[in-house]
Parts: structure tokens; sequence; C-alpha cells
């Protein structure tokens, strides 16, 4: 909790410097935010446990015999600074801290911090950009787009509010012989039709044709040979070719525009692959002259691997034309040179893992410094319990559909509890319950796993969903409204000595622990962390407000009071829900 910990921190690794100072080592001092710390399993333990295991190689000393050096050092101080207590207990160094201090600067933080309570500075100075999407230009967005872009907005907003200043970019991959199926397809079968004539959106217009094209083909062994015939004119600038192809780009762009806006995705720069794919072919050649390439006999250009335990890989084929990495290479340089980033994060599918450490390897023997700050946020896999989904088999739900189904599902739910006189709009309230139930879903689960997605699950409004959070968001809302209508000589002044119950400095503690959330939560680029942050933080206010009243006591003080805590607990709900891009709802 960073009301505490920090000082804790700080004086930790005070302690640890003496440590080393005694011991004589020559090594870099300890740094505070090196300091890590675990919450106990049982509360008589402690408030903290510090584990010293990662000083034990560099101290050349066992870890209870750190930890107990450690509180040796720190002993009266921390009593006599308000800090609390600590002793040792084996490998750790265990910490009581002062509570009454704690919960009033806890909560006048919080209060004070109001929408910016959590944020942080630990990546001040630093620029993070993001890409993350990268739709095709021949189909709509679909369920797998979803988890990448909940965890692209949701990374981007964590990074910026641990400091960084962020660049959300996206990848729009508009060329290609998939985009020149789509095209063929429409040739041959549109008979002149357009999105606005057949009354659909631009993007499952188009794609409407990619399935056709493998339906054609399925028929016609040439299908294949036509559509390369296609991408060869396109290649050379053929006017006809080139206008068909803006023009469906232009609809299949204009109707993901409306997703994203529907979603609450966007971007500060798209990039489109048919303006930065040449740009890597010219970085080849370069490295082929300072010899980081070599060249094969038939003409092709590969790269050697074996400094990172591969085998080699080619970067241009022998009639010189380019490859994915090659195209990659010059995005990464073009983007670099558009915005100089401190880091460059990629949120890009799991089974892309091989190609981002090829492509990383390149960019650094390339000479590009910033090479080594690349980073690739791998996640798995999403389905329906239906099974795999495939684009050219037309069996792919498209992130619109599932957002209507989810929306009508919501719109049921509250229809059949009789509260839609209670929600306002309630076509609006059922769009923002299903986004809730959507990214919460796709976002409470490590981004390394694969997972399924349970439509009918998501929606559930108890257990660990987003309309669950939501609910309880819209709960304490309607506390505070009542704190509003009560007569003054209810309402008492705010004093934190009141706070004496054990689930009350649990609320404490862990309202005080989220700046600590977002730090764990940027450190391993993993969302996941404030989701369950969320899920426990409501959870633990429920089974208080159903034991505890809050404004209904005869002590006034008390009524403040308490009301300043679940004050702070609406604020770091809040506030954590829109890291994960779920909405707060203040009526449900």
């Amino acid at each position: 909790m960073t009301t505490s910990s920090d000082s804790w921190r700080t004086a930790i690794a005070s302690a640890l410097n003496i440590l080393k100072t005694e011991k004589g080592l020559d090594a870099p001092d300890i740094d505070a935010a090196s300091i890590v710390f675990e919450i106990p399993p049982k509360p008589e333990l402690g408030d903290y446990a510090f584990p010293m295991f990662p000083f034990a190689k560099a101290f050349r000393s066992a870890p209870p015999a750190i930890a107990a050096r450690v509180g040796e050092i720190l002993g009266e101080k921390a009593l006599a600074t308000g800090l609390g207590s600590a002793v040792a207990a084996g490998p750790y160094l265990n910490v009581r801290i002062e509570k009454l201090s704690v919960v009033e600067t806890t909560l006048r933080s919080v209060k004070a911090a109001g929408n910016s309570w959590g944020r942080g500075t630990a990546l001040a100075g630093q620029k993070i950009m993001v890409e993350f999407s990268g739709p095709n230009t021949n189909k709509p967005l679909h369920l797998g787009h979803l988890r990448n872009d909940a965890l692209g907005v949701s990374i981007s907003r964590v990074l910026a509010a641990a400091g960084a200043e962020v660049r959300k970019v996206n990848i729009i991959n508009n060329r290609g012989i998939h985009i020149c199926k789509s095209m063929l397809a429409y040739m041959k079968f549109a008979n002149g039709t357009t999105p606005e004539s057949e009354g659909i959106k631009g993007d499952r217009f188009v794609g409407n044709f990619y399935v056709k094209f493998h339906e054609y083909a399925q028929k016609n062994p040439g299908a294949e040979a036509e559509a390369q015939e296609l991408m060869r004119k396109w290649e050379s600038g053929d006017p006809e070719t080139i206008e068909l192809w803006k023009k469906m780009n232009g609809w299949t762009i204009a109707g993901i525009n409306v997703t994203y806006k529907r979603t609450g995705v966007s971007f500060e720069k798209a990039y489109f692959e048919s303006d930065t794919y040449l740009k890597g072919r010219e970085e080849v050649m370069k490295g082929l002259e300072s010899g980081a390439f070599y060249r094969e006999e038939d003409g092709s250009v590969w790269v050697d691997l074996a400094e990172i335990g591969l085998d080699k890989k080619v970067l241009l084929r022998k009639d010189g034309t380019s490859l994915y990495v090659t195209q990659d290479i010059g995005t990464a340089i073009y983007r670099h040179n558009d915005w100089a980033f401190n880091r460059m994060v990629y949120v890009v599918a799991s089974e892309q893992q091989y190609h981002f450490k090829v492509l990383f390897h390149i960019l650094s023997k390339l000479g590009y410094e910033w090479a080594k700050n690349l980073y690739h946020l791998s996640y798995g896999m999403v389905n329906l319990p239906e099974g795999k989904m495939k684009s050219r088999e037309g069996t792919v739900v498209d992130a619109d559909d599932l957002l209507d189904g989810l929306r009508d599902l919501a719109k049921e739910e509250i229809l059949s509890k009789g509260r839609e006189l209670d929600v306002g709009d309630i076509d609006e309230t059922a769009e923002k319950i299903a986004l809730g139930a959507l990214h919460y879903y796709l976002l409470q689960a490590t981004p390394t796993k694969d997972m399924l997605f349970n439509p009918k699950e998501s929606l559930s409004f108890t257990g660990d969903t987003g309309p669950y959070l939501q609910y309880m968001g819209a709960r304490i809302v309607s506390i505070l409204r009542k704190w509003d209508e009560l007569e003054p000589g209810k309402r008492g002044r705010f004093r934190p000595e009141l706070l004496t119950g054990p689930e009350e400095w649990e609320l404490v503690k862990m309202v005080a622990s989220f700046p600590d959330k977002i730090a764990e939560a940027y450190r391993e680029m993993n969302p996941a962390v404030i989701a369950a942050f969320l899920y426990d933080l409501a959870k633990l206010f429920s089974r208080y407000y159903h034991d505890n009243p809050i404004i209904n006591n005869l002590d006034a003080d008390l009524n403040a009071t308490r009301l300043e805590l679940t004050q702070a607990v609406m604020q770091s709900l809040k506030n954590g829900l829109e890291l994960i891009n779920v909405p707060f709802l203040e009526k449900m």
C-alpha cells in the first residue's frame, strides 16, 4: 500500500545498504523500488512480509540471516518514526504498520486525488508505443481482435497511470493476397452492390466476399492463380485495380472504426502496411552491405540466427520480394523515426513468438540500440464453447454480432428483474453492461493463457464478472445519494480512530494497495492483476456493507467516517474499472 509500503521500502533499502557496508561489499546501493512485499496468509503474522531471497546472492548470506540483521538495524527506529514494527520470521521481515496513521493518510489521499488516485510516476519521462489490433481490410473484427484490443487498451492505460507518455498505434494490414481474394470475388459476384445498397457495415460487406472467394475456389482450381494475377496488377500499379483496392479498403476501415468507437478503442496513429512494406527491403539491403546478412546462390537474402539458438531466416526471396518479417523491420524503423520511443510493446498472439524473437534480433544486428527495448506482449487464443473459428469458412463470430448478443442478454436481465425504470436509458445501460462483461472476462485471465469466452457466464450479476463490479459501483453510488439526503444532524465529522473493525482495516489496506497493484500490472504487463484486485475489493466491501450500516448509525461521526471509507472504495473501483475499459455505472 503506497501510503506506508513506500516508507517501509525506503527504510528496508536503507537497512540493507547499512548491511552492505558492514560486509564491505562493493556493489550498487539497493534501490527502494526493488524491494517487493507480500501480504501474509494470516493477519496475525503482520500486515506485510518482505522476502529477503532476492538479496541472498549479492550479500552472500542466507535469507533468514539477512532478515534478522535488517530487523535489528531497523529496531526502535521504525517505532519512533511511526512506521510500525518489524520482526524477522525465517527468510521474511514481517511488518506491522501503525493503523491510525495509515487510515487517515489513505482516506485523505484518495479524496484529494479523486480520479487520479492510484497514478504514479515510476515511468515518468518514458515514451512507450503500444501496437495492437492489427485488422485486415478483408473482414470485420472478430473475437480474437476483441481480446487483442482489450489487452492493448488496458495495458496502455496502465502504463499511462504509471507515468509514461503512451502512444497507441495500429497497423492496418491492407495489402497482400488475402485482400486480392476479396477483390476478385467482388469483381465476379457483386453486380455493383455497395454496403449502402445492401444496408450493412462495410467491413461485413467486404468480409462476405472473402468467404465467397473460398466457395468459388472449391469449385475452380484456377482461383488462386487469378488472385495472384490480381496481386501482380496491384503491385504494378494498375489504375483499375488500385481504384477497387482503395474503395474496398475504405469500406472495411469505415466499418471497423464504428466497432472501435463502440468498444472504447482509439489510436494516436494508424500505420498502413501498403505505406511501410518497401522500407524493410531497403534496410535488408543495407544489412547485406554491412555483412549482417548474406546472399544465397539463388539470389535470396538470409540472416543466420545461430546467436539466438535458431537456424536461419530468409529476408528477401530470390525475386527480391519481401516477407512479413521484412515488412515489420521497415515498419519498426519508420515508427521510431516518427516518434522516438524508449520502449515499444507489440500486443500480438502467442503463435507469433518466433516471429518477434527474430524481428528484435534482426533490428539489433542492424545497429538499432532501441531494439533491446522491444517487447512482445504475447496472448493465447480465445474461442467460443462451440469451437475454433475460421474466417474463410465464415464461422467467425464477428465483434458486432457478439456485442449485440451480449447487449440483448443484458437487456433481458434488466427487464426480468423489473429494473427498467431504475436504470434510465435501458439500451445505453445494456450496452455498457455488455462491454463490462466482455472486457472483464477477456482480461481476468493472464494474457498467455488460451481461453473460452462464455457469453452467458460473462453476464452473471454475481461472482467474478464485470457486471458484478458494475453493480457494486452502482450500489455504492446509491449510498452516497442517500447521504446527500440525510438531515444535517446525522452528518458528523471524519474521525479515523472510529474505524476499528477488522474488515474496515482490511478495506483500508486494500484501497491503499491500489497504486501498488498498478505498478505490479505494468511490471508484469498483465491487466489481470487489476481485475483480480477489483473483484477482491468489491467482494470485501459487499461483506462489510452487509454486516455494518454505513450511514444509519446513531453516532453521526461514525456515519461520516464510514462514508469516507465507502467513497474511497468507490474511487478505487471506478479508477480500476477505467484501467480495464469497463464502464462505471451509477444506476443499474
